[in-house]
Parts: C-alpha cells; sequence; structure tokens
C-alpha cells in the first residue's frame, strides 16, 4: 500500500519539484498539493494523507499553526515532516513542540526527502544526528531551570511515569541519551526488536507521539537529570 503524501508549500514551482521526487519512487502517492495553512487543514480532512510535507512560512495561518491543528486533530492519523529554508533552532523547536515528527531542510537530497516520507509514516521520528543533540542540548538547559521538577508535575503524568515497567523506564532513559534502537540493545544486552516494543509501550503509556518527544518529556520531568 503507498504512502499518501500532501505537499504543502506557498510557491507551486517547490511544490511540483517535491511531486516529482515522491511519485517518481515506488510505494510513494502525492495525493495532493496546498498552498496555505488553512489549505493544508482542509485537504488533509478530505484526502487523509499519511505524510504531510510542511512548509514554514506561508501567507495567512502558517506551517506551525498548521503543525499544530493538524496533529491535535483526533481525527488524522497524519505524521508531519516540516520542511523549510532556515536552518534555525528557533523553527525546529517550535516545529516539535506543535508535533511534528520530522524536520528537514529543502537543500537535503532527493533521497533524503524520500527517506524521510518513509521513516515518519512508519511512525518513526526524522531528525539528524546534529540536530536531536541540539534537541538534547537545548532540554539539558531548561531542566537546569529550579522550576521544572518532577514533584511539580501533575498527578496524571505521575501516574503515568509509574505505569512503565523497570525495563521500560531503562529505555526511556537511554532514549534520552539520543542513541538508536541498535545501541539501546547493545546496552541491554536484548534484541533490537524487543528494545522497538518497549519504545512503543513507553510512547503509548506517557502519550507521546515519537522518540524525539521522549527526550524532551524525559528532561523536562526529571527522569534525567542534566549533567553539571
Amino acid at each position: 500500500m503507498s504512502i499518501r503524501v500532501l505537499v504543502v508549500d506557498d510557491q507551486a514551482l517547490v511544490r511540483g519539484g517535491f511531486r516529482t521526487i515522491l511519485d517518481s519512487e515506488d510505494g510513494i502517492e502525492v495525493v495532493g498539493e496546498a498552498a496555505t495553512g488553512d489549505e493544508a487543514i482542509a485537504e488533509v480532512a478530505r484526502l487523509a494523507p499519511d505524510v504531510v510535507c510542511m512548509d514554514v512560512q506561508m501567507p495567512g495561518m502558517d506551517g506551525l499553526e498548521a503543525t499544530r491543528r493538524i496533529t491535535a486533530d483526533a481525527a488524522s492519523a497524519a505524521a508531519v515532516l516540516v520542511l523549510t529554508t532556515f536552518n534555525r533552532e528557533d523553527y525546529l523547536f517550535a516545529a516539535l513542540e506543535a508535533g511534528a515528527s520530522g524536520f528537514l531542510l529543502k537543500n537535503s537530497s532527493p533521497e533524503h526527502l524520500i527517506e524521510a516520507v518513509q521513516v515518519v509514516a512508519r511512525g518513526d521520528a526524522l531528525l539528524s544526528p546534529d540536530v536531536t543533540r541540539r534537541v538534547i542540548e537545548a532540554v539539558r538547559q531548561d531542566a537546569k531551570d529550579p522550576r521544572l521538577e518532577t514533584d511539580a508535575a501533575p498527578p496524571a503524568q505521575h501516574a503515568a511515569l509509574a505505569s512503565l515497567t523497570e525495563r521500560e523506564r531503562q529505555v526511556l532513559e537511554l532514549l534520552a541519551e539520543g542513541i538508536s534502537n541498535a545501541e539501546i540493545a547493545a546496552r541491554m544486552w536484548v534484541g533490537e526488536a524487543t528494545v522497538k516494543t518497549h519504545v512503543s509501550k513507553v510512547l503509548m503509556k506517557l502519550g507521546l507521539r515519537d522518540r524525539v518527544h521522549a527526550v524532551v518529556y524525559a528532561y523536562e520531568h526529571g527522569v534525567v537529570r542534566p549533567a553539571g
């Protein structure tokens, strides 16, 4: 079954370029286009895509607000891949906070774009290792804020953390290091398939979209502490 993609960008040439790249790959089908955030929301409701390739800067509602509304809609199962020409941390963190599952620069190779769509379509998050490190460092700095203490968390968050098994808690701690499933498997002396199962259960119990948001959660809720 093909991955259904909606391409959102205010420039027709950019949309056409993405369509050409993605339609050339077996197993991916561009089912629609949108030029604004409002159009993107309407097309997601009409077409039910698996992945939305979302531009950030557009007239009217921008891509970040559109992402927030799409991911907050319980009727939508679309994963959002944010595409931008700007390698700015404020866009990166705003996209993650809005619920995006991936962040990719528009100057990436066609192969990388195809891979990104495939990754987010299967429920994983896509950030390059250097971007992941930036996320971790940023949340580590935020975690040094004395106001961000575990015992200040709402009861529901305590209950969610308490529902994790010892193994799942260990997986969450390792996720916070930004390492891969293969590296986690080596640390825990288990198979990679077992790690994937644990990660899925952690995300489900904590109500998180993907492993990148698990990193943020782990630091914000005191599961791990920033070095120093």
